[in-house]
């Protein structure tokens, strides 16, 4: 297909059409309102299902049942929306359901605002919701990316059957980019075990309630192996001037666009900075960063939040290599130049005198 000029939150849209998506469930808010309106324009043209729910919390059970009808389906929500949603997640885990959601990230806490933060790496990297379980966490740092990895997150919820989510960051999900979007492929014919309401899935059952201890433990255990067999083969990230670099930046969304500019500021003033970039957020690229931490000096993550995606890079180094933190909050996205100042103050002794570019 040729690039089209397309919105973050509309991409998505248009890529899980394209993916065989067929049923969106959700409820409008900003900043990732336009996901449900392209969802409402676009499904019904392919003969899908577009319901605004009455609320996050009924979205996300219909989304449960959209699955258990072996659907591929789609909801789109931000912080406060996503809370609302956390119970039913975890239902959806724990029936080894496949869905995918979109959290397009605002300011937060409580309403706070409707501005770009990534504040809730936490709640949805974490798992919000009760129990034992884990979402896989794709983070797209373009509109491209919003498009291509909404792709990808149809296809591992399916293969892992679990819920997979989209964290994009309020910037990601409201600029216009060119996209060249992956051509259609044929709707997915229902798995073995969805409910259809047929003779054949008459005996189906999904079901997240095992009340035997020993039968629960069992599945727990069964989850488990899945999440480990995704850490194994699922962690993506992008490298950008590590092989030499002394400092390494980390950050995601928005944040990893600006780090690569500051990694070239940085190397036109012969300062060796490079740039990790985590894509999945679960599973994280914790084995990456520990590989460069055996020739790098130090690390600093930059993140729109007080600290969050910080906790895991420092669990990741086990105290291999210093990890500074910088961060901005309610909306306000540092310049390069701002994040290249705290580069230069906060490893200082890292490079060569000659070198640092000392500010009055």
């Amino acid at each position: 297909m040729k690039p089209q000029l397309t919105k973050g939150n509309e991409a998505i849209v248009k890529a899980a059409v394209l993916a065989g998506c067929r049923a969106y469930y959700g409820y409008p808010i900003t900043p990732a309102s336009e996901i449900a309106e392209a969802a409402a324009l676009y499904l019904p043209q392919v003969g899908g299902v577009f319901i605004q729910a009455e609320s996050e919390t009924a979205s996300v059970n219909m989304l449960y049942g959209g699955a258990a009808a072996g659907v591929r389906v789609l909801s789109g929500s931000s912080g406060p929306g996503i809370s609302l949603m956390q119970e039913g997640i975890s239902y959806l885990a724990g029936a080894e359901l496949p869905c995918v959601i979109a959290d397009i990230m605002r300011g937060g806490p409580g309403l706070g605002n409707i501005a770009p933060e990534q504040s809730d790496y936490n709640q949805i990297v974490k798992g919000g919701g009760h129990g034992n379980y884990r979402t896989l966490v794709l983070a797209p740092a373009s509109v491209q990316e919003m498009a291509d990895l909404t792709t990808l997150a149809f296809d591992l919820a399916d293969r892992y059957r679990n819920p997979v989510v989209v964290l994009a960051d309020g910037n990601i999900g409201q600029m216009m980019e060119p996209v060249r979007f992956a051509d259609p492929i044929a709707v997915p014919a229902p798995p073995e075990w969805a409910v259809r309401g047929t003779a054949e899935s008459r005996r189906n059952l999904v079901t997240s309630i095992y009340l035997e201890p020993d039968v629960l433990e069992r599945h727990v255990r069964k989850l488990e192996a899945k999440y480990q067999a995704a850490e194994r083969a699922e962690v993506r990230a992008e490298y950008w001037r590590t092989e030499d670099a002394d400092i390494v930046l980390i950050g995601y969304g928005i944040m990893g666009r600006t780090l690569k500019a500051v990694v070239e500021l940085a190397r036109k003033r012969g300062l060796k900075v490079g740039l990790l970039r985590p894509i999945t957020l679960y599973p994280f690229p914790a084995p990456q960063i520990r590989e460069l931490s055996r020739r790098v000096k130090g690390f600093l993550v930059a993140e729109l939040s007080i600290g969050q995606l910080v906790d895991d890079v420092r669990l990741a180094l086990e105290g291999r290599s210093p990890v500074e933190f910088f961060s901005r909050v309610g909306g306000n996205i540092p310049s390069a130049e701002e994040v290249l100042e705290v580069v230069e103050r906060k490893f200082e002794s890292c490079f060569r005198p000659e070198e640092v570019l000392v500010h009055g």
